[in-house]
């Protein structure tokens, strides 16, 4: 199956120091992202979404600034092309506005219905953190 690149930006009135542990801790995670996420002793992640386990990995971060988590493939094609989800905190120099960057990289080609996920996501966060 052909996987499809998602971009989106949501404006948050947070600073990136404050946004960043919802985007590389686990608890932070599981407050807006998924329904539980754990880290074993391997540095893997378990994501839980409606009872399926998804494992990934962090394949780069910059503290403040971004992360990516790769998924474990599930199967020989996901080894050749895996999946990922990468967060990106951008600020405005002019206005301090600071824009969270969501780019999915999955099999789901509906971009109405990843608007809608994303969307309902991120407005989840942006009620905890108050922006």
């Amino acid at each position: 199956m052909t996987k499809h690149k998602y971009v989106e930006e949501f404006e948050i009135k947070a600073s990136k120091k404050m946004l960043y542990p919802y985007l590389d801790t686990p608890g932070g995670l599981a407050q807006w992202f998924a329904d539980d996420v754990t880290v074993n002793e391997d540095k893997v992640y378990n994501f839980l979404w409606e009872g399926d386990d998804h494992k990934a990995r962090v394949i780069s971060h910059r503290t403040n600034h971004s992360i990516r988590f790769e998924f474990l493939p599930e199967s020989p094609e996901d080894e050749e092309d895996p999946a990922y989800i990468e967060f990106k905190l951008d600020q405005n120099e002019l206005t301090e506005a600071v824009f969270l960057r969501i780019t999915d990289y999955t099999n789901e080609e509906d971009e109405e219905e990843l608007h809608h996920l994303w969307s309902n996501l991120v407005n989840n966060l942006k009620e905890i953190v108050g922006g």
